[in-house]
């Protein structure tokens, strides 16, 4: 059977992610390589390098959007893109170290299709092995030339990546309805630290390794933030509606746990009949299934992808505020696509 073509803009952001993915692999594994042994086998189980007990299976780790991102960031300085592997592989460090701590405070037990790190090997180890990704990614980043000042914009984007997961999990307490509600506003705050922040982090990092000036740096976190939430509110909508053989979590997880995803606050803001219903099924604890039809119905899943193209709109903004030249435009601009279009 014929593979069918890839659509321009999907095939060349998969032709982005091949080539950085190939620049960064080499120094992520010798990173993971310096790990406690039983550590590092988590960390590789976690990037899906090896099966539980060490046994090594074909895996690319992920997407690798992260370190793309980065390495662009490097190159859109006018910087070789291996000046933005160190950057890279910090990121991706972090970004495995922030999954497996978030499906252990979820519950989620999947994640890519398989166990969770803490379901396959239980939650103090997947807490350590955390804690060792988060070290090594610091002191990854500070061996790197220029890395001892790019360490700050890394600490910085973990402050905020840390106050965007408390927010999320604290919102999981508050109720649906009434004045102590979750206010759309307050979840776009929540989903530019929580998922923006280290999207931003990764490209200016790449652009600071690379020499770029602070005006560049400053435009593509700005860039890297907005595609975080535009990610962050597609991620909602693949949650409610997307197919679990593709996304690899289970459907309606996140109504399970009571998070406050933005297609159903938004619903619940509709002066709509099925809104008003919708909150009664919230309040109840009713049918996930029911209430993902409720939401649709009163329009949630059509505005919170209005705002995901708002935030498309917003990227390209702050692209076009870095002045860069076309050709690095245009790899951020399709790693944008590649993910806001995903599946929808």
């Amino acid at each position: 059977m014929t593979t069918p073509a890839l659509p321009r803009s999907a095939a060349h952001a998969s032709h982005v992610l091949d080539r950085c993915r190939a620049l960064v692999r080499p120094a992520l594994r010798e990173a993971v390589g310096r790990l406690h042994p039983w550590v590092g086998e988590m960390a590789g189980y976690s990037f899906g390098w090896c099966e539980v007990g060490g046994a090594p299976v074909a895996g690319s780790g992920g997407k690798g959007v992260r370190q793309a991102l980065a390495v662009l960031g490097a190159e859109a300085a006018g910087a070789p893109g291996r000046a933005g592997v160190p950057a890279a592989v910090a990121v991706e460090l972090v970004h495995a170290f922030s999954l497996l701590h978030d499906d252990i405070m979820d519950g989620d037990p999947v994640r890519r299709s398989r166990p969770a790190v803490w379901k396959a090997y239980g939650t103090g180890p997947a807490v350590l092995a955390g804690d060792a990704l988060f070290a090594l990614a610091v002191q990854t980043l500070a061996a790197a030339p220029g890395g001892p000042g790019a360490v700050g914009l890394l600490s910085a984007a973990l402050g905020d990546l840390v106050r965007g997961q408390a927010d999320d999990l604290l919102f999981a307490e508050r109720p649906w309805t009434g004045p102590r509600r979750v206010r759309p506003d307050e979840y776009r705050a929540m989903a530019e630290g929580k998922t923006g922040a280290l999207l931003g982090c990764a490209a200016a990092l790449g652009a600071e390794l690379g020499g770029a000036p602070s005006a560049t740096v400053t435009a593509l976190d700005r860039m890297g933030r907005r595609l975080g939430t535009a990610f962050q509110i597609v991620d909602d909508v693949l949650g409610l509606w997307g197919d679990p053989t593709v996304t690899g979590k289970p459907v309606h997880g996140d109504l399970r746990a009571r998070k406050k995803t933005l297609p159903v606050l938004l619903a619940l803001d509709s002066p709509s009949p099925p809104a008003r219903h919708l909150a009664a099924l919230l309040e109840a604890d009713g049918d996930a299934a029911e209430v993902a039809e409720l939401v649709d119905a009163a329009g949630g899943r059509t505005a919170a992808l209005g705002e995901a193209r708002r935030n498309v709109d917003a990227v390209e903004a702050a692209l076009a505020s870095a002045a860069l030249e076309e050709s690095d435009a245009a790899g951020l601009r399709s790693l944008l696509h590649f993910l806001v279009d995903r599946d929808l």
